[in-house]
């Protein structure tokens, strides 16, 4: 069963891990996902223990380059994973992912983590406003909000901009590498679902495997 956060409670766990992130962008509060993180239809679900990082590299990845899978899952996967079909659009956010954690100095571990959030929280998609179904003035990738100092509507649906405040977030938070995925992540969203992204480790990990070297 969810547990319902009242807005007084879930501003209180927002400036809790503001004191936690300290981002180093402008203004990096933490915000609460925009999705209530229910499984969205079509959404089809594989249990798996494991990422076999070798079966979704493409034919222009050599051995050489293919990233070791440990690195991607240390900590192995919980529980029933989820997987969506991506579009161009989608893909081409996950190479942006790739290119903004490599850009900020981290590994492919912060990569997977970043992806993960951002499949929970957007599928991927680079969200604007959605009206009446939008949770306060979440947008984005990561579904950060303006108002609560991740930056302009602008900055947060820049993939650049938004990847790398989130992971200014995870670098605040010790011991991250130490966490499962959907710890670390949670520290820095402050999801009203906390559990919700390790749904999205194996396909995470399997996009960084596939592009990580593209």
């Amino acid at each position: 069963m969810n547990t319902i956060i009242t807005g007084t409670l879930r501003d209180k766990l927002r400036n809790t891990a503001l004191g936690i992130a300290g981002l180093a962008l402008a203004g990096g509060a933490i915000a609460a996902p925009a999705l209530a993180a229910q499984h969205t239809p079509g959404v089809q679900a594989a249990t798996t223990d494991t990422v076999a990082t070798d079966s979704v590299t493409t034919d222009t990845v050599t051995t050489s380059d293919r990233v070791d899978s440990d690195k991607l899952t240390p900590h192995g996967v919980q529980g029933e994973q989820s997987r969506i079909d991506l579009s161009g659009e989608q893909t081409d956010n996950v190479k942006g992912i790739i290119a903004a954690t490599k850009k900020a100095g981290m590994d492919e571990r912060a990569a997977v983590v970043a992806i993960a959030t951002a499949l929970q929280e957007s599928k991927l998609e680079n969200l604007g406003h959605l009206g009446d179904r939008n949770d306060h003035d979440s947008q984005g990738l990561f579904q950060q909000r303006p108002s609560s100092g991740w930056g302009t509507v602008e900055q947060i649906t820049d993939v650049e901009y938004s990847t790398t405040a989130f992971l200014n977030g995870l670098k605040a938070v010790d011991g991250w590498q130490d966490m499962p995925l959907t710890q670390a992540a949670q520290t820095v969203q402050v999801s009203a679902y906390p559990d919700h992204y390790a749904q999205w480790e194996t396909q995470a990990a399997e996009l960084v495997a596939q592009h990580w070297n593209s």
